[in-house]
């Protein structure tokens, strides 16, 4: 087993709905019906009335997959945007892109209960042997150098294990 091999950590996928309860039970609908787990409610940290948003208040729904799980659905929601991404999505040891409606997704058929929705996917990516600095027993330190994912071990993952590519960014 190599140390420095990269693998995923974990899949965030986010809905955000905002202050509308209904549209809230839309966002966890969705998103449990594409990953078949139970959704979190995401709780806002500050109040925006602009938005009509309060302090505590249910403004999304997200889910979090971990590991070899979320490679299922981290290949449909990659052919859902083309299998591509920018260079910008890529920062730390993430990779971040967004679709505007769930239904590009495959398998995934216009709910009218839902609506048109779309999700923010975030994919954390790390190496081998991370678990040392994260234990609660004998807990030891691992170099920056083994903690860093880079960009380009990002995309030959990617590429690798998905088939994705990388486009250039149009300005």
């Amino acid at each position: 087993m190599d140390m420095r091999e990269v693998i995923i950590n974990k899949m965030v996928i986010n809905v955000g709905s905002g202050s509308d309860a209904a549209q809230q039970q839309s966002a966890r609908r969705l998103l449990e019906s594409l990953t078949g787990r139970k959704p979190a409610n995401e709780i806002s940290k500050k109040r925006n009335p602009s938005f009509k948003i309060t302090k505590g208040q249910s403004i999304g729904a997200y889910v979090t997959i971990r590991g070899a799980h979320a490679k299922p659905i981290i290949k449909r929601l990659l052919d859902a945007a083309n299998n591509s991404f920018k260079e910008s999505a890529i920062s730390g040891n993430s990779l971040s892109f967004g679709l505007r409606e769930y239904i590009d997704i495959s398998g995934m058929k216009y709910d009218p209960k839902i609506g048109m929705l779309g999700m923010n996917v975030n994919i954390s990516f790390k190496r081998r042997g991370l678990r040392v600095i994260e234990r609660k027993r004998k807990e030891s330190h691992i170099p920056n150098h083994h903690r860093r994912v880079s960009k380009e071990e990002i995309l030959a993952y990617m590429q690798r294990e998905f088939g994705a590519k990388m486009v250039e960014s149009k300005e």
